[in-house]
């Protein structure tokens, strides 16, 4: 692979973003293939607060979605990242951690107070993510729910996503 860059996503790239999300979640277990919707309907709705790609001179190799969540005892500040999504012949070369470490970066710098995801623990764990059983979001096996604080206290209570994940 050529030379990656993350930079934000440009309209010209949301078709390009829908192939690889597409492509990224074809043949995982737990996907039901609505990533491509909740991306789509999180930039209709305003509540895409941050959208990267990574592109390697060619094309658009990844792509990463944040979004605000609310916690019912009233934390602000938080955010869900996810779908996370990296061509299939690109994985295991780099992008989703590239991706990551940027998203993570970029959203301290906007003040975020912290950040959840549902994903593998074996995975988001060098990025610092943790499960806290004291943060819930319902449905999943629990430890697979985590969470990376980035400023102040870790929140307890149940996690709600923004509309476009229902």
């Amino acid at each position: 692979m050529s030379a990656l860059t993350i930079r934000p996503e440009k309209p010209v790239d949301h078709a390009q973003i829908a192939v690889v999300t597409n492509a990224a979640f074809a043949e995982v277990e737990h996907s039901d293939g609505s990533e491509v919707r909740i991306v789509d309907r999180l930039r209709s709705a305003g509540d895409l607060t941050l959208s990267l790609v990574a592109e390697d001179g060619e094309r658009i190799v990844g792509h990463v979605a944040v979004s605000p969540v609310t916690i019912s005892d009233g934390s602000t500040g938080w955010y869900g990242l996810g779908p996370i999504s990296v061509l299939p012949a690109c994985q295991r070369e780099g992008v989703g951690l590239r991706l990551m470490q940027r998203a993570i970066a970029d959203m301290r710098e906007l003040g975020a107070q912290g950040i959840v995801l549902l994903g593998e623990p074996a995975y988001y764990s060098r990025f610092g993510f943790e499960h806290d059983p004291q943060l819930a979001y319902p449905g999943p096996p629990a430890e697979y729910f985590q969470r990376l604080v980035l400023d102040g206290d870790a929140p307890g209570g149940t996690v709600s996503y923004a509309p476009a994940f229902s």
